[in-house]
């Protein structure tokens, strides 16, 4: 391994740089310079690295550079990942091609997105021959087939209009659907000619939704040297990568609900304007001239929605008004075998009966005719569905799945009027699923984020995944405080005189106050909440009076979030009052944000089903559930929301927090002691208020 000059690359970031030089008003970080130096280490020392970088830092250039200079000294791939396409898409068009040409040589770095952002020619020329759609998507079908005649990468963000998501479904690439080899578009499949791409790469940069489709296809079998989803590689670098466990959270576990059923069945066969379509008439084309089962399947596709059906009212009545029922311990086994198992046990019936139908139909088929598509397809819909059987057969077993969560969750369609039932399957311990799959079998793995340490210490996130179990490797770890001047540019504000969230008249204390502090700071206020109900009742009392200040109201719900976040940005007089995504991910500079207003510290609320397994967990072994696991996450979310407010240098504006504890508790002080240092208002309401109106103007 040719070893990286850490002279050499530091000096790049330093005054009259080839990095500074190619930026106006360059101001040389101390802490980049250090996180540069941890970085360079890690990738020399092949070891794991934690470092926590305050906003403004320049994490970006601090892993690009080591990242680059080793990929190109060693010809080794260095992969990137990303939380968001929208950062992919930063790193790729404007901060690689900067850092390349300071380094003067040429890099060749890639952009790969999960495979649903890619078109397949295959499904296309199905739809175009076969059209099982109405007249204004089989329009949108037609011009997203002009467009492929011309395009080179066949990425969606390409087009020159958003298709709707039940067009793109039906054309899109999916991993089980592809036929590899024997497809006849194999020459020109734009995700093959993205992976040959890849293969010579020296910089790929995915998020994290990819990077997990790539690691968990390898730790379940597909092993580390070879192509996957994306090229082997073995150096790895994780920007914001406090996010990690939630994207390796969806792709260990296994859910399944009734319209997903409905959408794989409706694939085999449906009705439509009175003649018969679906994977099953194609199917029964290749059998001899006297078969001709459609009918009998047809009836077990029917019986199988109908047991679908049987079980998902069944869980909408168990799940309640709570939306929410989780199969643990202390649940009644006797009502569940008598009132849940028996609909969960005629479905499975069911489904296999129709898979082995299916089966039986294909088994003797010559090599033509198991290699047609449609074929291999429709075997991709039988594993789909024998998933699902497996599910059902976990959660009738639930007691012997003490590693497994399982819990079944009410979904609400938009008007409220088709809700269903979604069944979960996920692992109690992501730990060692994250230790063998991230971190034990590549040499370097970089995590970066502005929240991964609690008060300097990076115990927490590192138990969590599994870093903390592999004692021969070698890691590294940093805190690196943001260059931002936060002790003359934020005010903390917090009443003294706040009740408690469990005290009455909490919430109409929230109601107030929000709507107090969003008038003196003239809208450009971020209000947020950990429940919608409080957040509700928050919006209705401030709305009017707002309002008839000129200060634009938005609420969470009322539209999607990208369309919400535009409006808030487009608007410096508006206040937007949001929950849970919200609190991260809200780049909002200047005066579209001058005040953040977090009205209860952001603990896990009851009743979450992987929060309360793993709270349970903690208590069996003898452990302290709120000190190890509640307090900890609360506290590095609450870091999250106070770090919306400055984003630049140059802002300036306060944090209001509206929960007593802050002041009242002894744990308090450990979300204090979290934040930078700021000017502070720890004063009664009417006090802070002044406070806020003296600071912002």
């Amino acid at each position: 391994m040719t070893k990286l000059n850490a002279g050499h690359i530091i000096a790049a970031l330093q005054e009259e740089g080839s990095i500074a030089n190619r930026l106006p008003s360059y101001e040389p970080r101390q802490s980049q310079l250090d996180l540069l130096d941890l970085i360079i280490r890690a990738f020399n020392e092949d070891a794991l690295c934690m470092a926590e970088a305050g906003t403004g830092v320049g994490k970006s250039f601090a892993y690009l550079l080591p990242a680059m200079h080793f990929a190109l000294a060693n010809k080794e791939k260095v992969v990137i990942s990303t939380a968001t396409i929208t950062l992919q898409q930063q790193l790729y068009e404007k901060d690689i091609p900067l850092v390349a040409s300071a380094i003067g040589e040429k890099v060749k770095a890639v952009l790969m997105k999960g495979r649903g952002n890619y078109l397949c020619l295959r499904r296309l020329e199905d739809v175009l021959n076969e059209p099982p759609l109405v007249d204004d998507e089989y329009d949108e079908v037609k011009k997203i087939n002009e467009w492929a005649q011309k395009n080179t990468t066949g990425c969606k963000s390409d087009l020159s209009f958003l298709p709707s998501d039940f067009v793109w479904s039906s054309i899109c690439s999916e991993s089980d659907l592809c036929l590899g080899i024997h497809c006849p578009y194999k020459e020109q499949c734009f995700i093959l000619a993205l992976r040959k791409t890849a293969q010579s790469a020296d910089i790929i940069v995915v998020n994290h939704h990819l990077l997990f489709a790539d690691l968990a296809a390898r730790y379940q079998g597909a092993g580390y040297e070879n192509s996957v989803v994306l090229p082997p590689f073995n150096r790895l670098i994780i920007d914001e990568a406090h996010t990690i466990e939630n994207a390796a959270t969806s792709f260990f576990s296994a859910e399944f609900g009734r319209t997903g059923i409905v959408k794989q069945l409706g694939k085999l066969y449906h009705r439509r304007r009175g003649n018969n379509r679906g994977l099953l008439i194609r199917l029964i084309s290749l059998l001899p001239s006297s078969a001709d089962p459609l009918d009998e399947m047809a009836d077990a596709i029917e019986k199988i929605r109908t047991r679908a059906e049987e079980l998902d009212n069944c869980a909408l009545e168990i799940c309640g008004m709570d939306g929410l029922f989780r199969l643990s311990p202390a649940a009644d086994e006797s009502f569940l075998k008598k009132n849940l198992f028996p609909y969960f046990k005629s479905l499975n019936k069911e489904i296999k009966k129709l898979t082995n139908m299916i089966r039986d139909l294909t088994e003797n088929f010559d090599e033509e005719q198991a290699n047609d598509p449609c074929v291999y397809e429709i075997k991709t819909i039988i594993k789909r569905l024998e998933g699902i059987t497996e599910i059902c057969e976990v959660f009738c077993k639930y007691k012997k799945h003490e590693d497994d969560i399982l819990w079944m969750e009410k979904h609400r369609s938009s008007n409220n009027s088709n809700n269903w039932a979604v069944f979960t399957r996920t692992p109690l311990d992501l730990a060692p699923i994250l230790k063998d799959s991230v971190f034990a079998p590549n040499k370097t793995v970089v995590c970066v984020s502005a929240t991964l340490a609690l008060n300097d210490d990076f115990s927490f996130w590192a138990s969590n995944c599994g870093i903390d179990s592999l004692p021969k490797r070698k890691v590294l770890s940093g805190c690196f405080p943001s260059p931002f001047p936060y002790s003359s540019a934020v005010l903390l504000a917090a009443p003294k005189d706040a009740p408690l969230p469990d005290e009455n008249g909490y919430q109409e204390f929230v109601d107030k106050a929000a709507t107090d502090l969003a008038s003196v700071a003239g809208g450009s206020a971020l209000v947020l909440f950990t429940s919608y109900q409080s957040l509700t009742s928050a919006f209705a009392a401030a709305k009017n009076e707002l309002n008839a200040q000129g200060i634009r109201c938005l609420k969470q719900g009322d539209d999607d979030r990208t369309r919400l976040l535009q409006d808030f940005l487009s608007d410096t007089k508006s206040c937007l009052f949001a929950t849970d995504s919200f609190w991260e991910g809200v780049d909002a500079p200047g005066d579209t944000l001058r005040l953040v207003i977090i009205c209860r510290l952001p603990f896990r609320t009851p009743g979450d089903p992987v929060f309360e397994a793993r709270r349970e967990a903690v208590q069996k072994r003898g452990g302290n559930p709120f000190m190890e696991l509640s307090l900890p996450q609360a506290v590095m979310k609450f870091k999250q929301g106070f770090g919306r407010l400055m984003r630049r240098s140059a802002d300036r504006g306060v944090v209001a927090v509206l929960d007593g504890r802050l002041l009242k508790k002894t744990y308090g002080q450990l979300f204090l002691q979290a934040l930078p240092s700021t000017k502070t208002s720890f004063d009664n309401f009417n006090n802070n208020i002044n406070d806020v109106e003296n600071f912002l103007y």
